[in-house]
């Protein structure tokens, strides 16, 4: 049997082999299944090669341009992310790796300009005035010169791609000065310098103190005898706390950098992903013997990372924009304010109008087998109606406003990231704004201490330092029975627990000698003098300042991620129970007679949101006992700790006084039982597959049954002025719910003494419903206490979200305050999308911690506090602030400014357009419907650029009221939320007065100079730039300076056009006295009425601002 094998690619990128037989072989041969093709594929394929050379040869060609085909789809095909085993100190890889570039830029020299243009004219105005602009180069189409229709667009397309460019080379610059950073590489020849571009997987890189990390590394080895570093990680996570890392345990103890590369290392990563706090990997060795150690996030150090101190040595494992930060690197969400589409929506009408108006009249022309030409100069002669310098300014204009937000000195410290929509934010109904760090400072101070029968407050935290002192100085009993558990003695278990359950480190003021508790130069000669001597030794360094005799120490300070660990350990120290020392393997205490206490660390399991609780195992050096601490939220400790009838009483009594509650237990554990516990932990560790799961798991074997100590109080300090802050926003018509992940008792303690929720509302507590039924009854009791504050747990909300989203929502949106407890931040990103969508009104969120981020950015405005949980909101907010108070000026001052000028500003931008055009109509239709333009080549593009656009631009300058003022009355606000400043009312309002001007003047001038109508453009064109800036005049509220300069400017600008444009303008004509005269009378026609019928406005019913400027 004869066979021809030929291998084609399908369309998932695999390879067939597909066996093709003679007719002769069918008939007598079994044929094999094709794989991955069907009866009728494989009847395709089959064909009888003797005597069909034709046929193969189409096939081989045909087979080859699909093969050719689809390995160019698989090159512009991103490569799919893998997991990786990664050999060190060598080339890994090839071009599997991305490279290791920062690439910010958005353009090179040959895409610039396309994408621009493409950007540009993928908005509707853009492409509307290009296409009009084309017209005016068939020669059949044009009705005034080329260059009064392309300069202006070209001017706008300039300006943009100036800006574009200036942005794209700042890009670049970073692009270049972060790619071209020199780092030191390890090679088997010795170190060698390289740039951070060519750094590649597998390399072995130094990273320098206060040196960015340029890779994903795993931490290999560092300088510092512990084995351990810090680095600082602000601009990955905004966190502003230093985090621990430690070296891989096997290439640590190495006695050089050098034997690294002997050792034949290698690291098994997984693949790349986005969490920056997680990291499943192995490190192996194959000499001297195989060993195999478990890498977690402890051992790695993520790029855009700074090592705090020491040197570190890297193995790099990912590149590119397979690194942690560059996937958490998304393009924020692009928003567009309300106004924006308001005018946007205005400007469809505004179309709609010139069309209306062309084929009005086209139609009373009269047929004619040229309509179509004659609509199409219509088009653009009435061009105007669209302003295309709209945008422009618009844009301006915020800019502007960006820069009196920055530059208020009562905000100090105010960041604009954002300068797209400072508008929304004097039009804000909702706010919805964290707990933790924004209502409250997030400064932590330790209140109160329960054991059970006897409880600790701060005037009482005396009688712990003396409860504590005693039973250190008492002599302790031979163990041979149960330690009466005296009250001094539970003191002192509980105190000794909240000093050594933590992941804080003490540091000392001289970083240069302390390295913040982790190097010490007495290491190095430890095994060469005696023990006692060397710990005497070890004492005075660590502790600098420690004189034992005297009892007196400096100041230590704490680094940690948390505050609130940090007020446990301060307070610990208050009652003279200090932490000194604390590097990866153990930790020293001071006790209260000067002796102290070492610990040896053996495991720690760190805090997550979703264990919520931390662990720790230690060994007393001392005695040799191995105890098992662990503190935690009581919803997660009531079932780990041993019964009792007091815990949820006295955590519930806690929360009510707005203290955030933590449980803390303890077990003692045999040296087999930690030795199998260690066993399981080893092997879940090493695991691959799914293996947080299984650490979870072996670390349950041993939180059974644990012994309760005590519970701790911690208060939240409440921001500066909140109270005043939020009454000013309730008055203002802004309701603020609050949306946390605390207790539902302190989140309520909380709302009732910042005022959120005032003394004489009452608050409706939504009882916790799990079914569709619970659910709706319970909206329909809500239902009855509508106007009442509204509290309810994050899972309540769920179910009813799920059944009853609607109705919800609604009964929500009618309560004064919204209190939400026990809430995720994908529930805070959700609640923000539900009120967009259900009150259709711009939303704004607050807060200062990375779980705000989803909210920030899915609000309207988005406002970021910089706070103690680092920069992570601040950074992705639009608006970042110092303090809850300033949310007060931001938005009922420079909000407020910022949507009344933008309203002016566009709608008399749209009035200037409007009336040239309608003059422009008013003379086609007396002329028997002509397509000529009124106003030729100069005059029209000096109309709105040298003669109206200072004056008009310059009414972002204009304020009603003074900014006192509108602190003092919160309620000019309110008016603004109704949308009324810029509506299709005062729109239409504006086409209206457009209509009367225009026509007003172009009739009148009309029957006034007859015999003169020759010179029609000087006499309408001089009363149309006068008349518009007498309107800015008649708009203007408060004068600025700047405002009467333009005005003077704009003057002489036209004067000078008088002179020096004779061919537009007869000057005998201009200077006569009968031109003077009816020049008068035409201005006076125009504005006059007007003038008149805002003055009795004015006086009969004045608005909220005039009425408060009267009195």
């Amino acid at each position: 049997m004869v066979t021809e094998v030929l291998d084609l690619q399908v369309l998932n990128g695999h390879k067939t082999n597909y066996t093709r037989y003679r007719k002769t072989d069918i008939a007598t041969s079994t044929v094999p299944l094709l794989a991955d093709v069907s009866d009728s594929e494989a009847d395709d394929v089959l064909f009888e090669i003797k005597g069909n050379r034709k046929a193969k040869q189409r096939m081989t060609a045909s087979s080859s341009f699909v093969d050719r085909w689809l390995k160019c789809e698989q090159c512009c095909k991103p490569p799919e992310l893998q997991e990786r085993k990664v050999p060190l100190g060598q080339i890994c890889g090839g071009d599997t790796f991305p490279k290791n570039e920062v690439k910010n830029t958005k353009y090179n020299l040959v895409t610039f300009v396309p994408k621009v243009l493409f950007e540009q004219f993928k908005v509707f105005i853009n492409l509307y005035f290009l296409l009009v602009a084309i017209t005016q180069l068939i020669p059949t189409l044009r009705v005034t010169y080329v260059y009064t229709s392309w300069a202006p667009l070209i001017f706008v397309l300039f300006i943009t791609m100036c800006r574009e460019a200036y942005d794209d080379v700042k890009r670049r610059l970073r692009d270049k000065e972060v790619n071209r950073a020199v780092y030191r590489k390890l090679t088997p020849s010795g170190p060698v310098k390289i740039t951070a571009d060519k750094i590649k997987v597998g390399d072995l890189i130094y990273i320098e103190k206060d040196q960015r990390v340029p890779a994903d590394v795993v931490l290999v080895r560092t300088t510092e005898k512990t084995g351990s570093c810090f680095i600082r990680t602000d601009q990955l996570d905004g966190e502003t706390d230093w985090k621990l890392r430690l070296g891989v345990g096997t290439t640590q103890k190495l006695a050089s950098d050098d034997d690294v590369l002997r050792c034949g290392p290698s690291v098994y990563a997984e693949k790349p992903q986005r969490d920056i706090h997680s990291f499943i990997g192995n490190f192996y060795s194959a000499l001297p013997s195989p060993t195999e150690e478990p890498l977690n996030i402890e051992n790695t150090m993520w790029a855009n990372t700074v090592v705090a101190n020491g040197t570190a040595l890297g193995a790099v494992i990912y590149t590119g924009r397979e690194t942690r930060s560059s996937m958490n690197t998304n393009d924020p969400p692009s928003k567009v304010g309300h106004t924006d589409y308001e005018i946007n929506n205005l400007t469809k009408l505004l179309f709609l109008l010139t069309i209306a108006l062309s084929t009005s009249l086209v139609i009373l022309k009269g047929t004619t087998t040229l309509w179509y030409r004659y609509f199409v100069r219509f088009i653009v002669l009435f061009s105007y109606i669209i302003p295309i310098n709209l945008r422009v300014n618009l844009d301006l204009s915020k800019i502007w406003y960006s820069i009196c937000i920055h530059k208020d000195k009562d905000i100090e410290g105010t960041v604009v990231r954002n300068t797209t929509i400072p508008e929304e934010l004097g039009r804000i109904s909702y706010l919805l704004s964290d707990k933790t760090g924004t209502l409250t400072q997030n400064e932590m101070v330790f209140k109160k201490l329960h054991l059970g029968t006897v409880s600790f407050g701060s005037d009482t935290f005396d009688d712990v330092a003396t409860h504590l002192k005693n039973e250190y100085e008492s002599v302790p009993s031979k163990q041979t029975s149960k330690v009466r558990k005296t009250l001094a003695h539970r003191v002192k278990e509980s105190v000794k627990a909240l000093a050594i359950c933590h992941n804080v480190t003490p540091s000392g003021e001289d970083e240069e000698s302390t390295s913040v508790g982790l190097t010490n130069p007495v290491f190095e000669d430890a095994k060469e003098t005696d023990s006692e001597k060397v710990t005497l030794k070890t004492d005075q360094l660590m502790y600098k300042s420690i004189n034992v005799e005297d009892s007196v120490m400096e100041k230590v300070q704490y680094q940690a991620s948390s505050p609130d660990e940090i007020a446990l350990v301060e307070w610990t120290e208050e009652v003279n129970l200090t932490l000194v020392y604390r590097d990866r393997t153990k930790m020293k205490l001071r006790t209260p007679i000067g002796e102290f206490e070492e610990f040896e660390i053996l495991m720690i399991f760190p805090f997550t949101s979703e264990s919520k609780r931390m662990g720790i195992i230690v060994r007393d050096v001392k005695t040799q006992e191995i105890t098992f601490y662990m503190k935690g939220a009581d919803i997660v400790m009531t079932n780990i700790v041993q019964y009792n009838d007091w815990l949820e009483e006295e955590c519930d009594n806690m929360a009510r006084e707005g203290l955030r509650t933590l449980v803390v237990a303890k077990k003692v554990l045999s040296h087999d039982q930690f030795v199998e516990f260690e066993r399981r932990y080893s092997e879940a560790k090493l695991s691959i597959n799914d293996r947080a799961t299984q650490m979870r798991n072996a670390q349950l074997t041993i939180e059974g049954e644990m012994q309760l100590l005590c519970v701790t109080g911690v208060e939240d300090k409440l921001q500066l002025d909140i109270r005043t802050t939020l009454e000013l926003l309730a008055n203002a018509g802004i309701k603020v719910w609050m949306l946390t992940g605390d207790k539902l008792e302190t989140a309520t303690n909380i709302a009732v003494s910042s005022r959120l929720v005032s003394r004489m509302t009452p608050i409706y507590q939504f009882k916790p419903v799990k079914t569709r039924t619970e659910a709706h009854n319970e909206l329909n009791n809500f239902r009855k206490h509508s106007k009442d504050a509204l509290v309810i747990l994050g899972n309540s909300l769920e179910v009813c979200l799920e059944h009853y989203e609607a109705e919800f929502i609604e009964l929500a949106m009618m309560s004064p305050a919204v209190v939400v407890c026990r809430c995720s931040p994908t529930q805070k990103a959700a609640i923000v999308h539900l009120i967009k969508k259900h009150s259709r009104k711009p939303v704004a969120a607050i807060g200062d911690g990375g779980n705000d981020v989803s909210m920030i950015q899915a609000a309207d405005v988005g406002v970021g506090i910089v706070g103690k949980e680092g920069k992570q909101a601040s950074l992705a907010a639009d608006y970042s602030i110092s303090q809850f108070k300033n949310v007060g000026k931001l938005f009922l001052w420079h909000g407020r400014n910022s949507y009344k000028r933008c309203a002016s500003l566009s709608q008399f931008i749209i009035h200037r357009g409007l009336i040239i055009s309608i003059m422009q109509a008013i003379f086609s239709a007396v002329f028997y419907f002509v397509s000529i333009s009124l106003y030729q080549g100069y005059l029209l593009i000096g109309y709105t650029t040298f003669f109206t656009m200072c004056p008009v631009f310059l009414l972002v300058l204009d304020v009603d009221v003074e900014s006192h003022t509108a602190m003092m009355y919160p309620e000019l606000y309110k008016e603004l939320q109704k949308g009324r400043v810029l509506s299709f009312k005062t729109f239409f309002m504006w086409i209206l007065i457009s209509i009367y001007q225009g026509a007003a003047i172009m009739y009148l001038a009309i029957l006034l100079f007859k015999e003169d109508f020759v010179h029609v453009i000087a006499i309408t064109f001089t009363v149309l730039i006068v008349t518009e800036l007498l309107m800015v005049v008649a708009t203007v509220r408060t004068w600025h300076w700047l405002m009467a300069v333009a005005q003077i400017f704009s003057l002489g600008a036209y004067f000078l056009t008088l002179v020096f444009l004779p061919q537009y303008f007869d000057p005998a004509f201009i200077t006569s006295k009968d031109f003077l005269i009816k020049f008068i009378a035409l201005t006076a026609a125009s504005c006059v009425p007007l003038f008149v019928m805002k003055y009795i406005r004015k006086k009969f019913a004045p608005p909220i601002y005039a009425r408060l400027q009267q009195g």
